[in-house]
């Protein structure tokens, strides 16, 4: 049995998207998609920020920033995606949410497919 990074959080994430993307299939847009989620996460008592604001410092100066989709129990950040499949730069995405923010954990979620994509990325 593997002990998963906030496994049972990540297992709730996953449920409810998989009834965001039954729904509604694919061919909406990303916003449809990030505000059903939102709700069906707030509906079982997650604390979820939407498009988190995400700084990045180079030393001591802002340079930038980043609006992550969901950001679930200040523990994972979700980027979701509706794409034929997820890409490289996808994934390069989420890292770098990760990277500017100290979250260990990310899921890509692609409701662009037939069948949901649900990928951890860990830091």
């Amino acid at each position: 049995m593997t002990n998963l990074m906030y496994e049972n959080l990540s297992e709730k994430i996953r449920q409810a998207s998989y009834e965001v993307h039954k729904y509604f299939g694919t061919g909406f847009l990303e916003k449809v998609y990030e505000n059903s989620l939102k709700y069906k996460l707030e509906k079982i008592n997650l604390e979820v920020y939407q498009q988190y604001l995400i700084p990045v410092y180079y030393e001591e100066i802002k340079v930038g920033e980043y609006f992550a989709d969901l950001f679930i129990d200040q523990k994972i950040i979700l980027a979701l995606k509706v794409a034929s499949t997820l890409d490289k730069i996808h994934f390069a995405q989420l890292k770098h949410y990760l990277k500017a923010t100290g979250v260990r954990l990310g899921i890509l979620i692609n409701f662009g497919n037939n069948k949901l994509q649900f990928k951890r990325v860990i830091l």
